[in-house]
């Protein structure tokens, strides 16, 4: 088997070329996330939740044109949030990035949003929502260091019965030379606890106690697999405040359809640390980023293990972001750090 480990950061800016900003508000309780390539770099994306809000999807399919993308940004704000997008658009073309189209540039920036509009937070923002300013903000804070938890596109995310987050890690699969890296903003119908307890469902993935080093619970509970979803909740009736968006990168030099592959690899990583996952009622997507950096050596089995590796170090992102969470004033659930 392929020697894994974290990477230095365990962070998904442990692949080369990529770099993560946050910008937030405490009073709107939301927030968006922006990951930087430095340079295009070749991408996909695979949707399996069924209430998605995207934007610059359909040109990251492997038959379609365009195969680099500049940015992707994460947000809160339900379709409000789409409007990040463009901020983060103009700081790159501001920079003289975007796809060349004859003596112009269109800088590319495939968007996800999750809904975070029921959250305690005030969305009073008047005609404009504010998004389009905080996407232009993530992008300029771009960085190899930053912080998980309680920011960006995770500050204002829930899942059923504990707040929500951003989390990240990486994975560096020694045996071929190359690291897988994850980022998402956790905000599910289900739950990424077991039967309302401390322990991660994705603790089997679990490396150097990343996020409380609990393991599973013994016994496992008889009840593990009941729904606590947040629509059989009395106060969280609607049913439609929900999302995990991610995505998944490495080094390793992948074409458009490789990455596709990866971003449904990736939501295995969704299965494993969230029951129930890819429901009617989230919107549940993986964007994939190949920077091309390094060789890929498909003999050897390369692409199988970058699969495996593209779901675990998923499953691990998605733990750490709740596990991160820090209260906050108005919050309407408690975090994982309080349970006790």
């Amino acid at each position: 088997m392929t020697a894994w480990t974290a990477g230095p950061r365990n962070l998904i800016t442990d692949v080369t070329g990529l770099k993560v900003g946050h910008a937030d508000d405490a009073k709107l309780k939301s927030g968006v996330t922006a990951i930087l390539c430095e340079e295009p770099a070749v991408a996909s994306v695979q949707v399996l939740g069924g209430a998605p809000g995207t934007r610059e999807t359909d040109l990251l399919e492997p038959h379609n044109t365009v195969d680099r993308v500049d940015a992707f940004v994460l947000s809160g704000g339900s379709a409000f949030g789409l409007d990040a997008a463009s901020g983060a658009q103009a700081a790159l073309l501001e920079a003289g990035r975007g796809f060349p189209a004859g003596r112009y540039r269109v800088p590319i920036v495939p968007a996800a949003i999750l809904f975070d509009l029921a959250n305690g937070g005030d969305k009073d923002w008047g005609k404009y929502p504010p998004y389009r300013e905080l996407g232009d903000a993530a992008l300029r804070a771009a960085a190899e260091d930053f912080p998980i938890g309680s920011h960006g596109a995770g500050s204002g995310a829930t899942t059923a019965d504990l707040k929500g987050g951003l989390g990240s890690a990486s994975t560096v699969l020694h045996d071929h030379g190359v690291t897988v890296g994850a980022l998402a903003a956790v905000n599910c119908l289900g739950t990424t606890t077991i039967a309302g307890s401390r322990h991660f469902w994705a603790a089997p993935f679990e490396i150097a106690g990343e996020f409380g080093g609990l393991g599973m619970p013994s016994p496992f509970p008889d009840d593990a697999s009941r729904l606590h979803m947040k629509y059989r909740d009395a106060n969280r009736a609607d049913t439609r405040t929900n999302t995990t968006i991610a995505v998944i990168a490495t080094d390793a030099e992948l074409d458009k359809a490789e990455c596709k592959r990866i971003a449904i690899a990736a939501h295995d990583g969704f299965a494993r640390a969230i029951w129930p996952s890819h429901t009617p009622m989230d919107g549940d997507l993986v964007f994939a980023v190949s920077t091309g950096k390094k060789p890929l050596h498909r003999e050897k089995g390369a692409m199988i293990d970058l699969c495996a590796a593209a779901a675990s170090t998923m499953a691990r992102a998605i733990a750490r972001g709740v596990f991160a969470a820090k209260p906050a004033d108005g919050d309407i659930f408690s975090c994982w750090s309080q349970r006790g």
